[in-house]
């Protein structure tokens, strides 16, 4: 049997925009993704803003119809028609921790909400003592369930937030971003419910952030996207230490190293130019334009996502 839970192949997420009276014109916020993860393991998801990151998360729990590709979940499809039938095993932790929650609802209300839904309870005693043992799981107080989200710090309401997702249970969740929002200290104690929870309870994650130093810690496996398009996948600790890609060798070098010596001798890598427009994609590669090794060919066509050995992959013709 397959460890993979969940496997992406050639996933597009397309949103029509209008650029003249009768004309729209596709954004390719997500083109021709793919990646698989294994069952109980983060795979790490980065890339500057507007690259695609979230959407991709977005579009694997279907809260974006996908334009195109295949989702498999545990082996089977996932479409428009059968989505409902996975939303118990999938679930996601938003970035803003305020604004993903409702204002006019009690936490207690909060996370029950996904037990009313699915209805995983007999009776109200069983309702509040799951609610309560959730509230435990990430951290917080029973006494917290009567209150609402305003009466709470950052990190508090992101814990409300993991809570609600853990309620059905889920084998896989979406990280957009969770402690992007938070104070460093803050940061560090969501990470650590994080890492706890996967632990007892075996998720797997597809953790999105910009923090570098985060995701190495976080993740088995990082992938690194540009434009909508994966660039790199690797071994968490073999792309932060050998990147291959000119985008990835960039984004390595601006990660800050604790020991002064080492940081001094450093060569900080700046890319020149500006990201290109996702309504007018340049030909052939995406990041040849900012490439100081783009050729002919890279703008000729698109660089395949090919394995360079040990399960590094790498979308680059001169890498």
């Amino acid at each position: 049997m397959s460890g993979k839970l969940l496997e992406v192949k050639n996933l597009k997420q397309y949103f029509p925009i209008k650029t003249g009276l009768f004309e729209t014109t596709p954004l390719k916020a997500v083109d021709d993704v793919s990646f698989s993860i294994e069952k109980g393991e983060t795979l790490g998801l980065v890339g500057e803003s507007g690259c695609g990151k979230t959407t991709v998360g977005r579009s694997l729990l279907h809260l974006y119809r996908p334009t195109g590709g295949e989702i498999y979940y545990d082996g089977k499809p996932v479409n428009a028609k059968n989505i409902e039938s996975y939303r118990k095993d999938m679930q996601m932790v938003f970035q803003d921790p305020y604004s993903s929650l409702n204002p006019r609802m009690t936490v207690g209300d909060i996370i029950g909400e996904p037990l009313d839904i699915h209805r995983l309870y007999s009776n109200k005693q069983e309702r509040k003592e799951k609610i309560e043992y959730l509230l435990d799981l990430v951290g917080l107080s029973s006494e917290h369930a009567t209150r609402y989200a305003h009466e709470f710090s950052g990190g508090q309401r992101q814990r409300i937030g993991i809570a609600r997702a853990l309620a059905v249970d889920p084998k896989f969740i979406v990280c957009d971003e969770p402690v992007s929002a938070l104070d460093v200290s803050i940061q560090a104690q969501i990470i650590n419910t994080f890492e706890d929870l996967q632990i007892k309870l075996g998720i797997a994650y597809l953790f999105i952030a910009h923090d570098l130093l985060i995701v190495q810690h976080m993740s088995r496996r990082i992938a690194v996207m540009y434009l909508g398009k994966l660039v790199e996948l690797a071994n968490a600790d073999e792309l932060c230490e050998h990147p291959v890609h000119p985008y990835s060798v960039s984004l390595m070098s601006a990660v800050p190293v604790p020991d002064p010596k080492m940081a001094r001798s450093r060569r900080r890598i700046v890319l020149e130019g500006d990201v290109p427009s996702p309504l007018r994609m340049p030909s052939g590669c995406a990041f040849r334009t900012r490439c100081r090794y783009a050729t002919e060919k890279c703008a000729e066509a698109t660089p395949p996502l090919t394995d360079r050995g040990g399960e590094h992959f790498v979308a680059c013709w001169n890498a």
